[in-house]
């Protein structure tokens, strides 16, 4: 009798220890239905993924060591981790990503990033995750659209869905994020105009949108982002003038605009910014004259003004500046003599080839 109570004392342990150390049902039927949904051929990472404990040497995935639900999954094909390095080559996984995920409702990070082959759509019901503060799927072949409701992720501070062939338009409720820092939609398929009310991003680091369709002008109120440092909207199909409010933004460093249908003038007061360090407007459709407005503060890493419709000369103030490293003003209709000095000394004849009437130093004499 003693031993037959023994041994149900010690069921019944085991029991609460084996539940102790197992992962919430719902969220190990969830990671199981994830894994259903992508074939790894190369690595094996999945080979992990066996048993009940999904919060024990799971490939990727992480748990809340109270509550032992899963809070983030972690899974990158192009990474330093161990078993990447010893295979030596970034990874491969086709399949798609499972709505079964958004049953995973403690999640706070998401990235499945860098895989190359996952197709198909964002799951819709990830707009759900209200915990959720990092979304990653870069380097994809994920289409489709944008989830429109995506603003419903409050606590959301990077959204990463750059490389992919992601479609549509960027929704309106974007703007209700109000902690995003980083946002990188490039190389993607995204058209439309930008939301108008894009500056409602207070928090915004980095807006990375290049190398999509976006049609429109730059919206003025992306000068009310006062934390933004780098601005990427190249290769799109953006029309409208540069807008003024851009060179009054203090910590803007980094603004590439190149290769859009940009017309107007350039703006004084964005070539006069002193926290400015790389500017690039070239092949747009920019006119007028190039503003005298550089001084001793001007630092520029890059400053890219070709193929454009500019004229008249280049700026005696171009010599006062601090430094500039990189300067490309070909393909124009420039004319006149070419400024001496820094930085024109150290500049090659391609900076300036390609113009109406430039001469001087590094081109032929005047």
């Amino acid at each position: 009798m003693k031993m037959r109570l023994f041994l149900i004392s010690v069921t019944i342990f085991c029991a609460i220890i084996s539940s102790v150390n197992s992962c919430s049902p719902a969220d190990l039927a969830a990671l199981k239905a994830i894994k259903t949904g992508l074939t790894d051929s190369q690595l094996g990472l999945f080979n992990s993924w066996v048993g009940t404990d999904c919060c024990v040497n799971w490939y990727g995935v992480s748990c809340d060591p109270e509550t032992k639900r899963v809070v983030d999954i972690n899974l990158r094909g192009e990474s330093e981790d161990p078993i990447l390095t010893k295979s030596g080559q970034s990874g491969f996984m086709s399949g798609s990503i499972s709505p079964e995920i958004c049953k995973l409702d403690r999640l706070t990070t998401l990235i499945v990033a860098d895989w190359k082959g996952i197709t198909g759509e964002i799951p819709k019901c990830l707009t759900s995750l209200s915990n959720l503060r990092v979304l990653d799927l870069i380097g994809n072949k994920i289409s489709g659209d944008i989830p429109a409701d995506i603003g419903n992720l409050k606590m959301l501070t990077v959204l990463n869905l750059a490389d992919n062939q992601i479609s549509g338009k960027i929704p309106a409720s974007i703007v209700s994020m109000s902690g995003l820092m980083h946002l990188d939609l490039s190389n993607n398929q995204i058209s439309g105009e930008m939301p108008a009310d894009f500056g409602k991003l207070k928090m915004l680091s980095r807006a990375l949108l290049n190398r999509n369709q976006l049609t429109g002008s730059i919206p003025v109120s992306i000068g009310n982002m006062n934390r933004l440092a780098d601005l990427d909207l190249s290769r799109n199909r953006i029309s409208g003038s540069v807008p003024d409010c851009l060179g009054k933004m203090q910590v803007l460093s980094t603004l590439n605009l190149d290769g859009n249908l940009i017309s107007g003038q350039l703006p004084s007061i964005l070539l006069s910014n002193r926290g400015l360090g790389i500017l690039n407007l070239s092949r747009n459709s920019i006119g007028g004259n190039i503003p005298d407005v550089f001084h001793g503060n001007s630092y520029f890493m890059a400053l890219d003004l070709s193929y454009n419709n500019l004229k008249g000369p280049i700026p005696g103030s171009l010599s006062a500046a601090k430094y500039i490293g990189h300067l490309d003003l070909s393909h124009n209709h420039l004319c006149g003599t070419i400024p001496v000095g820094n930085p024109f000394d150290h500049l090659e004849a391609s900076s300036f080839a390609n113009n109406d009437c430039l001469c001087g130093n590094p081109l032929r004499t005047c």
